[in-house]
């Protein structure tokens, strides 16, 4: 593709700052450094205290695995890691790397098996990540083969601790984190259960791309809603998420790491904005029209005041609800500069044709090219690109100045300061 600037693929030196330079701002509420998103060591820290900490962390949806044998690869930060259904109907995630010598032995997206065999040597493991078999274990006329004393049980896959709710599946390294419900906490439990109600779900396809920006920024973006109301066209134009309409930016209020913004469409096909507010939002456009005006309507399915919810369940999850539309994303860190987005859109499995039929075309607004996801996309390119290669070095949280955690404005950047003051203790910064 044509450039007109040079592209710069290298990241300035001290923007890969060593931990031991790591100093936050003393603005603490109100400042991001820059070496936040751009350094290697912190990143592997967050690999440590976050990601493989005490947190849950998506790993697939149920319906992904729903017959014995089922299996899905997933990650957990950026460790790989297997899903599997075993004979009895558990769930289990373990490292997808044999034990062996250390090769990734799952190479398929999804499938069914009865075992996993690692195609270096053969070692073979069962659908709960125990050892089953090592080819030649004793050896071959009396010569080589394994000490006597080695035992299958002490080396199976390492295996993480599992939980379900309501059909959404998670995956922790600790054994101190609490029960999901509690962890995420009663008023993010409420909205995460009208679009999971446990009842089953149907698959309808999926996205995947990378973002050339920070894992954190992905957070950052859906705890933002001001620029929500000024980059997207769609939503401004056709009502989905509008300056003065009925909106909230909640963060939950136990640690401030998880979010949901809302907002309520109103019975107008096209949003109705008063000309003060018009003048603000340069992305209006004045007579923009859909040719297929079926993509505008929203049937009221659950007992909701919002139209519109995105979730975001720290530190890998996005859950939305996009008027009809439903899906989760996954979060996948890349290093410092870069995340690959895994999406999953679903219905339900007592969906009409014509209810199914609807979500597919609505899912239009999401992924990669979306109507608004690629927005996103672009802007989030555009920061990390800016704190890797400048001179300066600190990013401004001042919108709604005082405030930390939920706020009823949409001019706002306190769901953000909440997630940097969780973020900061558990990193130490």
């Amino acid at each position: 593709m044509y450039q007109s600037q040079s592209v710069i693929g290298q990241t300035v030196g001290a923007k890969d700052a060593a931990l031991a330079d790591c100093v936050w701002p003393a603005d603490g509420l109100n400042a991001i450094p820059d070496w936040a998103y751009t350094s290697q060591e912190v990143y592997d820290r967050e690999m440590e205290r976050i990601f493989h900490g005490d947190t849950w962390n998506f790993v697939a949806l149920e319906a992904e695995i729903p017959k014995s044998g089922d299996y899905k690869r997933s990650y957990v930060g950026a460790t790989p890691v297997v899903v599997t259904r075993a004979e009895d109907g558990s769930i289990h995630v373990f490292e997808n790397r044999c034990a062996h010598r250390g090769a990734e032995f799952c190479r398929s997206s999804q499938g069914n098996a009865n075992e996993f065999v690692c195609p270096y040597h053969q070692w073979s493991y069962d659908l709960k990540g125990n050892l089953q078999g090592i080819p030649f274990k004793r050896g071959v006329n009396k010569a080589g083969g394994m000490p006597r004393d080695f035992r299958n049980e002490d080396h199976g896959l390492r295996k993480l601790h599992v939980t379900s709710h309501h059909g959404v599946v998670f995956a922790s390294y600790s054994d101190k984190v609490e029960p999901i419900e509690q962890y995420l906490t009663p008023e993010i439990l409420e909205d995460f259960n009208v679009a999971f109600p446990g009842k089953p779900l149907k698959i309808l396809g999926y996205y995947r791309n990378e973002v050339p920006c920070n894992w954190k920024m992905y957070h950052e973006n859906l705890k933002d809603p001001y620029h929500a109301t000024l980059l997207h066209s769609f939503l401004v134009v056709f009502g989905l998420l509008v300056a003065g309409n009925k909106s909230m930016m909640l963060a939950d209020s136990k640690h401030g790491r998880h979010g949901i913004m809302g907002s309520a469409k109103t019975d107008d096909l096209y949003a109705d904005v008063n000309p003060e507010t018009k003048k603000e939002m340069r992305s209006f456009k004045d007579g923009m029209r859909l040719r297929d005006e079926r993509f505008l309507n929203f049937v009221k399915e659950f007992d909701s005041p919002w139209s519109v919810t995105m979730q975001t369940i720290w530190p890998n999850l996005v859950v939305q609800r996009e008027m009809n539309t439903l899906g989760v994303r996954q979060i996948v860190p890349n290093g410092p500069n870069s995340l690959i987005m895994n999406w999953i859109m679903f219905g339900y499995e007592d969906d009409t044709e014509e209810m199914t039929r609807h979500r597919l075309r609505q899912g239009n607004l999401m992924g990669p090219s979306g109507f608004l996801g690629l927005e996103d996309n672009e802007a989030m390119k555009f920061v990390q690109e800016g704190v890797r290669r400048s001179s300066s070095d600190i990013n401004i949280l001042k919108l709604d100045s005082g405030k930390v955690g939920t706020s009823e404005s949409l001019i706002s950047e306190a769901a953000i300061r909440a997630m940097y003051q969780y973020y900061r203790g558990v990193m130490d910064f």
